[in-house]
């Protein structure tokens, strides 16, 4: 069975399997308000402009390594990381890397179908799968691991950790340990000369995805349930978003009564 339509807003008591991605698992995270309006109301969060150069980066990386995922061995990059393993080949890794299809699971006990694009996989000699997500980011200092836990890194464990369980929840044997390809633009060149450098680094991240389940639970919830409270910050502020929201229609309300006057 193949689930390729979206639900446009969630109807509470709905038997049809209700499709998420890998991104609003995390945008329930940041802030439940966020995404109730997303999905029961189809009111989104505001749009951000695309990333076009870490997205040419993330395609050139991908023919790099279909290169080495053709002859069987193992990319540079992982020659240099020591890492035992060669690039993955598999039918369905296009469909894997699509953004609207990728990866794709049932959780039965919520009927929620959670789906996410996976950068790579590479495997082991023993045979188990590990993820590999690609970064790219222009800073003045080498980046050979993530940020300690508590920061907006905290996105990217949990991103690579749904991945690990959509390929688990596939049938796939799958390490706990992934991989991050990061690459860091050279902001001290001399000059541009049209040409930008980048110090590529491979470093591991042990993962667990015993929160998803979890996760989707309370999800399942959420949807179910009335609009959650306002959305609260790591520093404890109010969530942007909901900020703006509600300012946004404090204004109307006052724009409104003024003109009725």
């Amino acid at each position: 069975m193949t689930w390729q339509k979206y639900e446009s807003n969630y109807v509470p008591g709905q038997t049809a399997a209700y499709k998420i991605s890998r991104s609003k698992i995390e945008m329930f995270i940041s802030c439940k308000r966020c995404f109730w309006l997303e999905k029961r109301m189809g009111i989104k969060q505001p749009s951000t402009p695309p990333f076009t150069i870490n997205s040419a980066i993330d395609s050139l990386l991908k023919k790099e390594f279909d290169e080495y995922r053709k002859m069987q061995k193992p990319h540079p990059y992982m020659v240099d990381a020591k890492i035992n393993a060669v690039p993955f080949r598999h039918k369905d890794l296009d469909k894997w890397r699509h953004n609207f299809t990728g990866v794709q699971a049932l959780h039965e006990p919520t009927n929620i179908l959670v789906f996410g694009a996976v950068d790579d996989v590479w495997v082991g000699p023993n045979g188990e799968l590990i993820v590999v997500d690609y970064k790219a980011t222009a800073k003045n200092k080498v980046i050979s691991d993530l940020d300690p836990p508590g920061g907006w890194h905290d996105a990217y464990r949990r991103q690579m950790e749904i991945y690990q369980w959509l390929l688990r929840s596939n049938g796939f044997e799958v390490s706990n340990t992934g991989y991050f390809v990061y690459a860091n633009a050279d902001v001290n060149q001399a000059k541009f000369g049209n040409e930008l450098k980048f110090d590529v680094r491979t470093f591991p991240y042990e993962g667990s995805s015993d929160w998803v389940e979890s996760t989707l639970i309370k999800m399942k919830e959420v949807l179910e349930g009335d609009i959650p409270e306002v959305g609260r910050t790591m520093l404890g502020g109010i969530c942007e978003h909901c900020n703006y929201a509600k300012l946004r229609t404090e204004m109307t309300i006052k724009a409104i009564q003024q003109k009725n006057k």
